[in-house]
């Protein structure tokens, strides 16, 4: 049985609005009321204590963030700060229960545990990973998804002709018999064309890929995949692709960063275990024009380096704010934690190398989005043609970030060796809502690339043309 949450509660923002300021208001009183005058050794001795314990605690959190190579925009000082104060409060409640009374003990103990979320509500505004309240209850409780049905249900809808208005989404466990790596259930969206006939038509699919710490539910519950993709299939007659949302890292923190390696092959899993299986369960397409990667962050990086690896499986990718390389810390770091210090193994799924070994490629294309600016700035594209140079016209635009860099970098390169690419600035943060709204711009582009069926193929965004885009 899942539950629910209250209907109020439903759209309760946790990154904006007033719930996360009232949440910061009571933690600092309760805080200020553990915390106290006291006596003299008190504020002389424990409360410097508790301030440095707090500031050992930040170090540490920023030492393994910066070194483990976990972010793309540099962490909020709120969570820098939350993160002090929750370790200056366990001082407070250890070093000051003896001395305090009953209230001022009940203080400390609620103070503790508000601190802490008060530093998990700054690391969410930093990822977007629960943007709601409703989002947040719905991963910690494993509540249903969007559109979920079991198979036997959509078994029988095929046989009856029963075509949904809405797309159905399918847990799924797909094997590891090719690649022997160990991996959560995955999930299936059939729109509602795939139910027109038995057999179903050979659509074309999407592999969805989500970020460092994921679950393969995330596209659905933070990323809005499912209502996207259930839009696009209502404005075209119930045609849209396949998707199929793939478990990139066996658990929520395994970085794999879908290579194959120390931590598992997750490569041979996405590419030998998954794509037959989509092929021999729900009829997909087997051709390669008819197969596209999307990907936000890691996901992104994965998204080009399956593609330009296996051009013969993969035909189109979104890398939504990826990276140049795999990237697990330094690169040094990545070369021993994923690949046990080899640098062959690491170069095999560098997709510099990759794509400069491979030599020219024909039929594919790639969408590489980066955030800009928050303010109402039109979106950005760097259009390249098929010598790697800018558009005509266009001018150069300095970067700032790691993946603006990465983008630029990866599509000049491969529109030298035949990939047909744009790179596209949208306003954002380095966060989950602006992965949704990216693979929202690009589906009707990857829908058509990939041959949907009624779907119309459409260019690449070019200069003026297009999410209000402009010249770099």
């Amino acid at each position: 049985m899942t539950t629910s949450t209250p209907r109020f509660a439903e759209h309760l923002s946790l990154m904006h609005g007033w719930l996360p300021l009232l949440v910061q208001l009571i933690a600092v009183t309760l805080l200020a009321l553990a915390v106290g005058w006291r006596n003299r050794r008190w504020r002389l001795v424990w409360l410097p204590v508790a301030v440095v314990a707090g500031l050992i605690l930040t170090a540490m959190a920023y030492w393994y963030v910066t070194t483990e190579g976990l972010a793309g925009d540099p962490a909020p000082r709120r969570l820098w700060a939350w993160t002090t104060v929750t370790g200056a409060a366990l001082v407070v409640l250890i070093a000051g229960w003896r001395s305090a009374g009953w209230w001022r003990r009940s203080a400390s103990m609620l103070a503790v545990p508000l601190c802490l979320v008060c530093a998990a509500l700054a690391l969410n505004l930093w990822v977007g990973y629960f943007p709601t309240v409703q989002t947040a209850w719905s991963q910690l409780t494993a509540g249903a998804l969007p559109d979920q049905v079991d198979q036997a249900a959509v078994v029988a809808m095929q046989k009856e002709r029963r075509i949904p208005d809405r797309g159905s989404v399918v847990p799924v466990t797909i094997g590891s018999a090719a690649s022997g790596f160990k991996h959560r259930g995955e999930l299936v969206y059939l729109p509602p064309a795939w139910f027109a006939s038995d057999p179903p038509p050979a659509l074309p699919t999407i592999m969805m890929i989500g970020g460092e710490f994921n679950t393969p539910a995330d596209w659905l519950r933070t990323g809005n995949a499912i209502k996207t993709v259930d839009d696009f299939a209502a404005q075209h007659a119930g045609k849209a692709p396949v998707l199929v949302f793939v478990d990139s890292g066996g658990a929520f923190n395994n970085d794999t960063e879908c290579v194959n390696g120390a931590r598992g092959n997750a490569a041979d899993h996405l590419t030998k275990d998954v794509v037959p299986f989509m092929e021999q369960t729900y009829g997909v397409s087997a051709e390669s024009a008819n197969w596209g990667i999307v990907g936000w962050s890691m996901g992104g990086t994965c998204a080009v380096d399956l593609t330009v690896m296996h051009p013969d499986l993969f035909s189109a990718f979104e890398d939504i704010a990826g990276d140049l390389s795999p990237n697990s810390g330094t690169r040094q770091q990545t070369i021993d934690r994923l690949f046990g210090g080899s640098e062959a193994k690491y170069a095999s799924f560098d997709p510099t190398t990759v794509i400069t070994r491979h030599g020219p490629y024909r039929g594919v294309a790639g969408w590489f989005d980066v955030n800009g600016p928050m303010p109402s700035a039109p979106a950005v594209v760097d259009v390249r043609d098929d010598m790697g140079n800018g558009a005509a016209g266009g001018k150069a635009v300095a970067h700032t970030s790691d993946q603006e860099a990465a983008a630029d970098s990866l599509c000049a390169l491969g529109s030298s060796r035949g990939i047909d690419c744009a790179v596209v600035e949208q306003p954002g943060k380095h966060d989950w809502p602006f992965a949704s709204q990216a693979f929202a711009a690009a589906l009707p582009w990857m829908a058509g690339r990939i041959g949907t069926p009624g779907v119309p193929s459409t260019p690449l965004p070019t200069p003026g043309a297009g999410l209000q885009a402009t010249a770099r």
